[in-house]
Order: C-alpha cells, then structure tokens, then sequence
C-alpha cells in the first residue's frame, strides 16, 4: 500500500489514548488516513467511582500501534509525531518511576483516570473557595479536573505517593515527555484542567487557598513550569530510546499535546465546507461547533472574545486553536451509557445471538429491529411514552451537579427485544437532548453556532447522528476520515515539523467533509415536546431529593 505512494507525499503520525484503547495512524499532508491500528488498554475499578490505568501499559501500546502503522513505510517521508489523550492524572517520582495511586500500594496502577470521581468532597471544598481561577471553569470546577486529585493524594497517601512524587503529569503531556526527555506541558492540558491561564499563569493564591501550597514552593516544577502551545516542537525530538521502541528514527519532531477531545476538535472544525451548502459557509469558525463522541462527549465552540458560560468549562485562550477562546461542554458518560443500558436489559443475551446470526454488530441490528417495529411512524416517534434523564455518572454541563442520577420514565413490565430498542433508542434520545440543553447555554450566553461537526465512535451510528440533528436542529456535519481525533493529532504533528505555517492552515488542508445529515424539519414539534419533558425530569428528581432530604 505504501509503495504506491510517490516519494514526495509527507506522512505524519498521530497517536491517540483513549479510554480503553490507543490507536496510532500514518496521516498524509492532505488528510488522509493511510493506515491505522488499535490495541486495547488496561483499567481498574478497585472500589466504585475509582478508575486507574498504568503509563507503563499505556506507553507499551503506544510503541506497538506505532510499529504497525509505519511498517515497510519510508522513514524519510514521516516528518512529525502528535500526541492526544484522555485527560487523566500520571503520577512518577523523582526518577520518573511510577508511584501508586491507591491504598494497595500498586505502583504500576499510577494513572487516576479522567472519570475517576472518588474526590468529591475534595472538589466541594474547592468550590466552596468561590476563588477567581473557578470563573474559567463555568464557575465550577469539576472532579474530573486536576486540583481536585492532587488533593486527594496528599489526603489520602500522603506518605506513599505526595512526599515521594517528582512529577504530576496530565497524560497527554506524560506522553510528550516520555516521546522527547522534556518535561514542557501543553497549553492545552494546564490551561483546561489545572487552573493555569495564559496570560497570567499559575495563580499562587489558588493553591496556598486549597491547601496545596507545597506545589507554589518548588515554583511548580511537579506540575509544569514550562509550557508550550499546542504543535509546537517540543525538545529536539524523539530520543534514541523513543524512536527504538516507536520504531521511528532519532530527531522525528515531535509536537506539544493535546487532550484527546481537543485532537478532535482540530481535526474537524476547520475544514472547508465550500458547496456542501451549510450555513456555516462564509461564516467564522466561530459559527461551528466540534462535537467528540466516545466514551463521553466535549462540545467544543470557539470565540474571538472570551464568553463565561455558566456551567460549561471555559473560556480558554489558545487552548484548541490559536488566538480563539474555547469553550468546552460535555456528558460524562454517553458511548458508556449506551453500552450500559443496552447490555444490562434482560433481553441483551437475544440480542447478541441474533445479531450475530446476521453478522451485524448489536448497535446495526438494533437500528434494524428499529426500523421493523415503527410501522408508519418515524422512528424517533416511538418514544412518545419513554423518557430518559441521561445523567447516571453525574452532570458535567450545563448543570455541573456531581450528584444528579439517571431516571426512566415509561417503563412496562415487558422485558423482550422490542423494549430494549425502545430504551436504546430513548437513551441516544436523551444525550442528544442534553446536547441540546448545552448548546442552548451557550448561545445564551454570546455564542453563535449553526452547525455541528461530529467526530468520534459514536459518529459510525447512524441514528446518534439523526438524532442530533432533528434534536438540536442544526446540521450534522460529519469527517470523511472517521478518525478526526487521530487526524488531529497528526495535524500537531505536522506542525512541529514546519510543513505548515499554522495550525489554521494545517486544520483547513488536513480537515476534510464527507456527509452532511440535515435535521427533519417535520419533527421539530414532536422533539419540542420532548425536550420540554427532558427538562421537567431533572426538575422533579431535584424536587424529590429536597423531600428525601428533609427527612
């Protein structure tokens, strides 16, 4: 395959970390995937709400999804590495071996992931602080945030891991460091899950208020006191020890990091969209909205001007695009709702067995079986009598409540094939509502978004995009390359390596349409309604939970 490419095509490499699995691919200069490859990752549940990973394993994967994708390639056409990933905390000591992140003392668990939540009364007390750093995070900090953990490290093993850690590291910067010797933290990772700003930094009064003071008396060596914007070069490159386990050669550049949502963003929201007849067509990116769906969803939109969103993180200046604020929305768990609710129903087991006997995946057959049982209906119409409240891992936006559940409302005493595609369906139903709600936060507050571009897993469903679109009313641009978030990272990649002046124009080049799905305007009032009821649900279980709490 890689033969037939002319010598003078430039590849570039994007790594991705994602929840469960690290992917890599070999890009070229116009935004093509070549060729990719996945390998699967380790997680740990010890107790609830407690998620740990290992880098080591992270970083092994890393090198074999490399070695695959370069394979047989010609190591002078390969010009730059971008590195993305979830935004989870890796903790090493001073020699950079990794330190345990639990009470069993396991060192090679040293990674609390992103969707960790176990510091919740650590983060209430944060906010509590009502400090000013809080007002670049919708005015509340999440626990899925750094400060919170740290805090939670130094009150709960304060002896096996605070004293002895050399350095906290946000995984995409951990990757960046492991790539290149250099301990430079991305803009990107300090600026939206640390506090730090880009104009004025690290905010001593913040950290001696919390009550992690240590960290300002070192000048924040642990933490990063070198930081770089998003695809600029870091150090001189791969190392000899990195190029050898990546199976690159020595010197590669090698690009400051992204979260893994951000790469996706980048891969998608720049493109030219010239003819597809959009209302985003001769306007500023700022019209559009990134949305990534995985695991969980971001919702990304950008401003000339910085605009505080209540309930959405942000603004961060350069954090994703350079010269534009961000803002970032999101839902804690979607891709992982949807395999929830569908495998914990009674009848997943039909489900499996007879998707297999089609030999379609359990998502394609439902979406059939979907298809078979609306009769004359629309499909989205089938869930006039079932509701769902989608929160069952918290709010993260625009509500940022920790606390709130998850509800379904309809419930039969049915339990056959029939009754899981209609809560499948309520469920897909119920995230893009809270897209909706999102979105509606944000135009409220000053943003102008007329266009949505969807990247992710979660984008391969048909009826996940349709039914955002006819939800949030807007049309659902999606990638010609299904991996945006590896075309990304493979965009920093090729900026660090100078083939492109700017991230702009690497976005615009690299960035490429493929389907355009427009919202059924005839849907619109059933959807209203929807959306009325969506949002008298979490009225009535805050309204519930006040009489519980009286008790």
């Amino acid at each position: 395959m890689h033969s037939e490419k002319q010598a003078s095509v430039k590849y570039y490499i994007g790594i991705d970390v994602g929840s469960a699995s690290v992917r890599a691919a070999l890009v070229d200069d116009c935004g093509t995937v070549v060729v990719h490859a996945d390998q699967p990752i380790l997680i740990w549940e010890p107790q609830p709400d407690h998620y740990e990973q290992s880098s080591a394993d992270i970083w092994a994967a890393c090198c074999s999804v490399t070695k695959k994708v370069v394979s047989g390639v010609d190591a002078s056409q390969i010009r730059g590495v971008g590195f993305d990933a979830t935004c989870s905390l890796v903790v090493v000591d001073k020699q950079f071996q990794p330190l345990a992140v639990n009470c069993e003392g396991q060192n090679n668990r040293n990674v609390i992931m992103w969707m960790d939540h176990r510091a919740v009364s650590q983060v209430e007390r944060i906010n509590a602080t009502q400090h000013r750093v809080l007002s670049y995070v919708g005015g509340v900090m999440s626990v899925e945030m750094q400060p919170p953990k740290l805090l939670w490290i130094k009150e709960n093993l304060q002896d096996s891991c605070w004293e002895k850690a050399g350095y906290f590291f946000d995984l995409p910067d951990f990757l960046s460091w492991k790539a290149t010797g250099v301990t430079a933290r991305s803009l990107c990772t300090v600026v939206c899950k640390w506090t730090y700003t880009s104009d004025g930094g690290w905010d001593d009064s913040f950290w001696k208020t919390i009550g992690l003071e240590d960290l300002v008396k070192d000048k924040y060596e642990k933490i990063g006191n070198h930081v770089l914007s998003p695809g600029e070069p870091v150090g001189k490159g791969l190392t000899p020890e990195a190029a050898k386990d990546l199976g690159l050669p020595e010197g590669i550049a090698v690009a400051a990091s992204l979260i893994d949502a951000h790469a996706g963003g980048l891969g998608v929201i720049g493109a030219d969209v010239e003819g597809h007849n959009l209302p985003c067509e001769n306007q500023p990116i700022t019209s559009r909205v990134a949305m990534i769906c995985g695991t969980s969803s971001c919702h990304m939109g950008v401003s000339e001007a910085p605009i505080f969103v209540p309930g959405v993180w942000g603004p961060y200046f350069s954090a994703m695009v350079p010269g534009l604020w961000l803002n970032e929305g999101g839902q804690s768990a979607t891709g992982k709702l949807i395999d929830h609710v569908v495998r914990g129903h009674a009848a997943f087991p039909e489900l499996q067995s007879k998707a297999a006997a089609s030999a379609h995946n359990i998502y394609t057959y439902l979406n059939s079986h979907l298809d078979l049982i609306k009769k004359s209906l629309p499909v989205g119409f089938l869930t006039v009598d079932l509701h769902v409240w989608p929160d069952f891992h918290g709010n993260r936006s625009p509500l940022t409540d920790l606390t709130l559940k998850g509800m379904v409302v309809g419930l039969t005493l049915s339990q056959g094939l029939d009754e899981l595609a209609l809560i499948y369906l309520a469920t897909i139903q119920a995230i893009a509502l809270g897209t909706r709600h999102i979105l509606e936060t944000m135009q409220a507050a000053g943003h102008h978004i007329n266009t949505v571009f969807l990247c992710g897993g979660l984008s391969k469903n048909p009826l996940f995009v349709q039914m955002h679109a006819d939800i949030t009313g807007k049309p659902v641009v999606l990638s010609k390359e299904v991996e945006s978030v590896l075309v990304g990272a493979a965009i920093l990649g090729a900026c660090a390596s100078g083939d492109f002046a700017s991230i702009q124009e690497a976005m615009e080049k690299m960035g490429r349409i493929g389907r355009v799905v427009r919202p059924n305007r005839d849907h619109k009032r059933f959807y209203d309604k929807k959306y009325e009821v969506f949002l008298k649900l979490v009225e009535h279980q805050r309204e519930y939970r006040s009489i519980m709490n009286s008790f």
